[in-house]
């Protein structure tokens, strides 16, 4: 149990340090201002720049595809339309329970709005027990536990675009309904930079094969990001701040172990910055990711923006195919907006699918007594959790 009388000694020190911040956020947002407007000046300049001295840079910078000054006003939604999304939860498997197994729970969400239909809200689970699925990761050197995470990334997907898919397919009478899929959170799977080749080929292609399915139906798909870390488009701004002749970071900067030159505003964020330039149902300029990662996407590079939705600033993702459609991408845009505002700051169809996905701590014990219940049936002798696992449950405080 937490001892708030001890902890409420340390909560002064956390405040001062934090006013500290906070006046220091304020300067370098002066500062990123200023260069921002600096940048907008010389733009295809600094591209050029990008291009040309990409494999030489040391850092990741988005590319501008829009002026930097860019603020559009959000197009109100149409009457009718449909909003797809999904988010997975999992049991980790564990060594003191009665079988070491894992399970991907996956929420599934279908809202349809102006068309008096019913939505779906239901959830798919799978379990993982056969030893291919459990020490298939050890070859490379990745735990089971991290493993289930990428599968489940990937069934996240492959179910948005079976059920998309299927809506809008045969019989075909909605196919003339605007559509949105979303996923909580980015587009862009870091993760697999870390990945044996052979590991990331399990990971990629279904994901790049789902999307091809949603392109080929023109339902278009959108990471929503809350709260984002990225500094990935104040970058580009470390072009502009760079006292060389030319952003050569292997020759200039490799041997510095401090702060690098080009770093005048760290660590802003993103974010912050486009919270004091949008104001609430704008967007601003669109960019395209540098992500090295996304040389295995082939056609479905990500683009990204940021947008005032009232509540925050929320990075949105969405894959080239869709950001080259004006009319896609607009759309895709209108129907997230009115999902935030109709789930009260946060897109109602990821708030359903994550209710779906989670599984809380009495779903956890239900599951393994299930499968208690079906190992005595079996015949199977001597189940239970380790007296580790019982200890911890029956705890007298």
């Amino acid at each position: 149990m937490l001892d708030l009388t001890k902890l409420a000694k340390q909560i002064p020190g956390i405040s001062q340090h934090l006013r500290g911040e906070a006046a220091a956020s304020r300067q370098r947002l002066e500062l990123a201002n200023r260069l921002l407007f600096q940048t907008q000046a010389r733009c295809e300049e600094l591209v050029a720049f990008q291009q040309q001295w990409r494999d030489r840079m040391i850092f990741t910078a988005a590319t501008p595809v829009e002026p930097l000054d860019t603020r559009l006003d959000l197009n109100s939604p149409p009457d009718s339309h449909t909003v797809f999304a999904t988010d997975g939860s999992q049991i980790s498997p564990s060594h003191h329970e009665i079988a070491y197994c894992y399970l991907i729970n996956v929420g599934r969400v279908m809202l349809h709005y102006g068309q008096s239909l019913h939505p779906l809200l239901d959830n798919l689970p799978e379990v993982f027990y056969r030893p291919e699925d459990l020490y298939v990761s050890r070859q490379w050197g990745i735990r089971t536990e991290e493993w289930m995470g990428y599968r489940r990334t990937a069934s996240e997907v492959s179910m948005l675009a079976e059920m998309a898919c299927r809506w809008v397919n045969p019989p075909g009478a909605h196919f003339g309904i605007p559509n949105l899929a979303m996923v909580d959170g980015s587009l862009i799977y870091w993760f697999l930079e870390s990945l044996p080749t052979e590991a990331r080929d399990r990971i990629l292609p279904p994901i790049l094969e789902a999307w091809e399915q949603l392109r080929a139906v023109n339902v278009p798909l959108m990471g929503y990001l809350s709260a984002s870390r990225s500094g990935e488009a104040l970058n580009f701004l470390r072009l502009q701040a760079c006292p060389h002749e030319v952003p050569d970071c292997t020759t200039y900067c490799a041997h510095l172990t401090d702060k690098l030159p080009c770093q005048v505003i760290d660590p802003l964020r993103d974010a912050l910055v486009w919270a004091s330039l949008l104001q609430p149902g704008q967007r601003g300029p669109l960019f395209r990711s540098s992500a090295r990662i996304l040389d295995l996407y082939s056609e479905h590079r990500i683009y990204f923006c940021y947008v005032h939705v009232g509540t925050e600033i929320a990075r949105v993702e969405v894959p080239e195919w869709v950001a080259q459609n004006s009319t896609l991408f607009d759309q895709a845009l209108s129907l997230m907006l009115a999902q935030v505002y109709k789930g009260y700051g946060y897109p109602v169809a990821l708030a359903e699918a994550h209710n779906q996905a989670v599984v809380r701590g009495g779903d956890r014990i239900r599951f393994f007594a299930l499968l208690e219940q079906q190992m005595i049936r079996a015949g199977l002798r001597n189940v239970g959790t380790s007296y580790k696992e019982a200890r911890k449950r029956g705890s007298i405080s």
